[in-house]
């Protein structure tokens, strides 16, 4: 019995003095402090995700590369014809701000340094709007 009752003891002693808080929170972080933190964080967070958005990483936009954007003219503000890559075909499309509509369907594909010359793209696009207003 009188293991019984030093245990109990013990028990009783070690509870005494775990009781008190190991961790406790300085008294001048309230909930203000905490809330003005986590908005912080959160708005740390959003900022993040759209500078990675708009830095237009490759690995983030696709990686399988069927769908490229070869070249970009803007005719407007916010109007612009796109020159695009789609598997092997090669399209021009035009963008606005509340529509997107194909142009033309290269018949023959403008190589990679016809593309990277900004002079012969105007070109050819020029020939093309041409020959689609005659049609």
């Amino acid at each position: 019995m009188t293991f019984f009752r030093t245990i109990k003891f013990a028990g009783s002693a070690v509870l005494a003095t775990v009781s008190a808080p190991v961790f406790a929170a300085p008294a001048e972080m309230n909930i203000a402090t905490t809330l003005a933190a986590l908005m912080l964080v959160v708005v740390l967070i959003l900022f993040l995700a759209w500078l990675v958005k708009r830095m237009k990483l490759p690995g983030i936009q696709g990686a399988d590369g069927t769908l490229k954007i070869l070249r970009q003219l803007p005719v407007g503000q916010r109007e612009r014809i796109v020159l695009l890559q789609v598997g092997e075909e090669q399209m021009l499309v035009g963008v606005t701000q509340q529509n997107i509509s194909l142009l033309s369907k290269l018949e023959h594909p403008l190589s990679m340094n016809e593309v990277q010359s900004g002079g012969e793209f105007a070109g050819q696009l020029t020939k093309l709007l041409k020959n689609n207003d005659k049609k």
